[in-house]
């Protein structure tokens, strides 16, 4: 019975390693609980931030760009696209952006729809449920070449 479940556990693990798309802690991880929290639930309450994207003036630009929330709170994300291009919303851990962003550079069309990061056309709507399950500050950035540059990244402080 031993080798049996060696065996099996083996054959899980060689599959998680194989399984396609970012490895762990590279860009949008899809595990359950990173250093910034969870996706949510969504049979549970959750506190509403509307957060709307926009060009302004050469600056590209969240509003608002400093949030504050509590260990433990889930967030409801309510996300619009007020600009005239393409933009995305992605919570990481800056230093998970800053290499998400260089891996976009590579590869500028690549689309998330990520528990963590949504990407949004001119004047859509979107959201992400997030549970915020650690204290910390943590980031959100727009990481098409040029936005974050530009000024389109935002502060999440937990408490």
């Amino acid at each position: 019975m031993l080798i049996v479940t060696s065996i099996a556990a083996a054959l899980l693990a060689g599959a998680a390693a194989a399984a396609p798309g970012h490895k762990p802690g590279e860009g949008h991880s899809h595990a359950d609980d990173k250093a910034y929290g969870a996706p949510g639930d969504p049979k549970k309450p959750a506190r509403i931030i509307q957060i709307v994207f926009r060009e302004d003036d050469g600056k590209m630009l969240f509003m608002p760009d400093k949030l504050k929330f509590k260990k433990g709170e889930q967030v409801r994300f309510q996300l619009r696209n007020n600009g005239a291009i393409d933009h995305e919303f992605v919570v990481g851990t800056v230093e998970e952006n800053l290499k998400h962003m260089k891996d976009m550079e590579k590869n500028p069309d690549m689309e998330h729809d990520d528990p963590n990061a949504k990407r949004l056309k001119p004047k859509a709507t979107g959201e992400i449920l997030w549970h915020f399950t650690k204290a910390g500050t943590f980031d959100f950035s727009c990481l098409i070449p040029g936005h974050r540059q530009a000024g389109m990244f935002g502060t999440i402080v937990v408490e």
